[in-house]
């Protein structure tokens, strides 16, 4: 296992995101290209993949993704994972330490969308990818009511608006939602964007305001796909947020918890006293990420159900689509 330095992790987390941001505005020493790279190689080498998971690419009716597939999968779960990254950067391959850690515990086979990124693609091009990944999902056969959504940061937002999306466009909805760490509102208003400001070891409302203006692409800030603060969100599944009590976007985070609430949708919100941004994944190097993770596996396993007949899933168990290199 790799030895981390929790507060090492966040410095140089918050500097290869600033390098991102850099490059996607223009005014860095790296390409975006490079700075992408470079981010990537900074989770895989914190976070490898982990044993006992296999990893294949697969094309998601023309969307790059990646499968990970426990050995002991039950057969027919799913779980459909949208990575952080502000929309700028991440990829599936640098999320292979957290998708694998996610798709072990919850014996699920995971999805995880390359959806496009800014500023080569701007808003809603994310979650347009988000949505095929998942329609595609369940024209391979996957039942609703046997996958659950998930994301951190931007992945986290989306992965509440991303179901707007779908249900306006007549998708049946999942068994569940986890948001965690979700960038939800883009205005930046919540007090602790002023308040956690310096105190948020990895993220800051100066570099999400620069980061927000290149991935709009000109779309208003209340945009409800960009910031589900403002989305109609009657009928989602039950969603958990998870957020840490360190986290700038803390607030924006309680917001979307209430407008849940108020949309009558069925909601759980868990603050972490003195965590930061994604804590999760540091788990098996921090108790508190360990408690997140186990948690959030205990949410969707509460709305999956246990076992799923295998005259329903035949065929499922490690689909063959067409390979992509992501």
């Amino acid at each position: 296992m790799v030895s981390i330095d929790v507060p090492v992790f966040y410095q140089e987390w918050a500097t290869r995101s600033g390098g991102v941001i850099d490059a996607a505005a223009g005014v860095g020493p790296d390409t975006v290209e490079d700075a992408r790279l470079a981010y990537r190689k900074f989770f895989q080498d914190s976070f490898p993949a982990p044993d006992g998971v296999t990893f294949d690419s697969v094309d998601a009716d023309g969307v790059a993704a990646q499968c990970a597939t426990p050995a002991d999968a039950v057969p027919g779960r799913h779980l459909v994972y949208l990575h952080g990254g502000a929309y700028l950067a991440g990829d599936p391959q640098g999320y292979r330490g957290l998708v694998g850690d996610l798709a072990r515990r919850l014996r699920a086979r995971v999805v995880v969308p390359h959806y496009r990124l800014a500023p080569e693609a701007v808003f809603p091009a994310p979650i347009e990818d988000a949505v095929t990944a998942y329609r595609w999902l369940l024209e391979e056969g996957a039942e609703p009511h046997n996958v659950v959504l998930a994301g951190d940061s931007a992945g986290g937002a989306m992965a509440v608006s991303a179901l707007v999306a779908a249900r306006d466009q007549g998708l049946p909805m999942p068994a569940a939602s986890i948001a965690i760490s979700p960038w939800a509102n883009l205005e930046h208003t919540g007090a602790t964007m002023f308040t956690l400001d310096g105190v948020d070891p990895s993220v800051n409302r100066a570099g999400l305001s620069r980061a927000a203006d290149i991935v709009l692409g000109g779309a208003p800030r209340n945009n409800p796909l960009a910031s589900p603060v403002f989305a109609d969100t009657r009928g989602l599944p039950p969603v958990l947020i998870q957020t840490g009590g360190h986290e700038v976007m803390l607030s924006d985070a309680v917001r979307l918890a209430a407008k849940l609430a108020e949309d009558s949708v069925p909601l759980r919100l868990d603050v972490a006293p003195g965590m930061g941004h994604v804590w999760h994944l540091l788990a098996a190097h921090l108790p508190a990420a360990d408690k997140a993770v186990a948690d959030a596996v205990a949410f969707a396993e509460e709305h999956l159900p246990a076992a799923v007949a295998e005259e329903n899933v035949e065929g499922l168990g490690r689909p063959q689509p067409s390979r992509l290199s992501i």
